[in-house]
């Protein structure tokens, strides 16, 4: 093997050119040794490349070679490995690329940790519908039936006696009346969109489709505003309460207000998608170690109440310090003073919205009880037995479900337990086969303690705390006319549209019309005011 470097330059140590030359003949001998092997012949696989320092310090080690050699190649020796030093770095997690060199381990496609249940809208029926309302007509009482209005009468009759039919007297019974009035349901329009750019989608590929995670996104998102609609949505706007402030000494558990002026303000809350307009503000002046109790009036239809405070008077400086689902509520300190203020404009009532189950139930006549306080643990349940047995007075109601706020299911459970032996309520555990106990209790159901029958209990996952329907899904009656007594009617269900592209992106929107019929709401009930526990 030839080097192409001059053996004056390579043995500079040499004292005459000859004694270079021979130095220079034999560091070839021994270089071309070195590299002598079977990888280097034809059809066989060639030897890797050798390190530069490795090689020379092979050379070193070679006892054969004169020492004028040994010591030009151990200076070649060091300036390679100084060289080496400076062009070569370590290789770790942080360098030479704070990013590192590892590979990314990105697992496809993106998990979906999005709740979307819909259990109400899952179970109400869906009716094709026309024009742009859908209208009933309802007999809500006729003689007799001690609804609607209307009484009894006594049919008993004497041979002869005669009756007022207009103007003339006839002998036969008298005329029963009835009471019957129009329902009319507005049909509305809701839908919402998403857009993907190009950039997004086709840097995408490979992992996820954007496109089609836009589109089920949007219809899952237009499912979830459903459900939260049949149960919030409203048509009238809630009005405003008033608020009385008391303050007093803090509890062990309680954190002390600054002693100085606190305004104070509340609205009633619409569930999901707004509220009222905030009452006129009241003032009070804790002193050291106290705290303020905040009673809100009742408003009906209110799902809860936002509490709002500041410590100068004025809606936009008074910030929500939390919400209730009972009419009371103790400001403790410290106070909030970021986020939403009291509102001077109504959200409760949104345009082009329909009305929902309380709603519906509230203004058409369903039986309402505003508790304002917690379950009773001495007759647990004894709320809804109210209801219970107000709308079996009112119209024969006989109910099939109550619909609960899970912790509100729990405080119901809890009261179940620790009423103990003043309860009429039973415990069993079952021993399993290796003596294993399950802990544990939860209200499954309510046996109605008018009718007898036995009244589901669940949980929705929307449900604000402090209210639950207690919900008729059929009715005790023969020949209504009436299959079910909540329906969806609309004359376009879901409707997904892609639409033109006219830029770069990929744009989607569903799209439905119609609206929630509350069939007979008077069969229906609510209990509102419940504290939490």
């Amino acid at each position: 093997m030839a080097i192409n470097i001059p053996a004056k330059d390579l043995f500079s140590e040499a004292t005459s050119a000859k004694k270079a030359a021979a130095a220079m003949e034999e560091f070839e001998g021994a270089l071309e040794k070195s590299f002598s092997n079977p990888g280097n012949t034809p059809g066989v696989a060639p030897a890797p490349k050798a390190d530069p320092s490795a090689v020379i310090e092979g050379l070193i080690a070679n006892k054969s070679m004169s020492a004028d050699v040994v010591a030009a190649l151990s200076s070649a020796l060091a300036a390679q490995t100084d060289a080496q030093a400076t062009l070569v770095k370590d290789i770790g997690l942080t360098a030479p690329l704070s990013s590192s060199f590892a590979a990314y381990d990105l697992e496809a496609p993106a998990k979906m940790l999005t709740p979307r249940q819909t259990p109400l809208r899952n179970k109400i029926v869906r009716k094709k519908g026309v024009g742009t309302a859908h209208r009933t007509k309802v007999i809500s009482g006729f003689t007799g039936t001690e609804t609607g209005g209307q009484g009894n009468i006594w049919a008993g009759q004497a041979e002869g006696a005669t009756n007022s039919f207009g103007s003339l007297s006839l002998q036969r019974g008298p005329k029963i009346s009835y009471t019957a009035y129009d329902q009319t349901f507005n049909y509305v329009t809701y839908g919402l969109s998403d857009t993907v750019s190009f950039d997004a989608n086709f840097s995408g590929v490979g992992f996820q489709d954007l496109r089609q995670l836009s589109a089920t996104s949007t219809l899952y998102a237009t499912m979830l505003f459903e459900e939260k609609a049949f149960l919030y949505g409203r048509t009238t706007a809630l009005a405003a309460p008033t608020v009385t402030l008391t303050a007093r000494a803090k509890t062990a558990s309680e954190t002390a207000l600054p002693a100085a002026a606190v305004y104070v303000y509340a609205a009633a809350d619409a569930g999901s998608f707004g509220n009222g307009v905030a009452s006129t503000v009241q003032t009070v002046t804790p002193t050291a170690g106290q705290v303020v109790d905040v009673t809100i009036s009742y408003v009906a239809g209110a799902i809860g109440y936002n509490v709002y405070a500041g410590a100068t008077t004025g809606n936009a400086n008074a910030f929500l310090q939390g919400r209730t689902g009972s009419q009371t509520y103790t400001l403790q300190g410290p106070l909030v003073t970021t986020g939403s203020t009291a509102p001077t404009t109504d959200s409760s009532a949104p345009a082009n919205a329909f009305d929902g189950i309380f709603a519906q139930t509230i203004n058409g006549g369903g039986q309402v009880n505003n508790i304002n306080g917690a379950f009773s643990t001495s007759n647990p349940g004894t709320e809804f037995q109210t209801v219970f047995a107000n709308g079996y007075a009112a119209v024969k109601a006989d109910y099939d479900e109550i619909v609960m706020n899970g912790a509100d299911r729990k405080q119901l459970s809890e009261a179940i337990k620790s009423a103990g032996s003043q309860s009429a309520y039973r415990i069993n555990l079952a021993q399993d086969e290796v003596g294993n106990y399950v802990g544990g209790a939860v209200i499954g159901s309510l046996v109605n303690e008018t009718t007898g029958k036995q009244v589901a209990v669940s949980v929705n996952p929307w449900m604000e705390q402090g209210s639950a329907a207690v919900m008729s899904w059929t009715l005790p009656l023969p020949d209504s006319q009436i299959s079910e007594t909540w329906a969806w009617v609309g004359p376009q269900d879901y409707l997904g549209q892609s639409w033109p592209v006219i830029q770069q992106s990929y744009d989607f929107s569903t799209y439905v019309r119609g609206t929630l019929v509350g069939y007979a709401p008077t069969y229906n009930g609510v209990v509102t005011g419940i504290k939490a526990a």
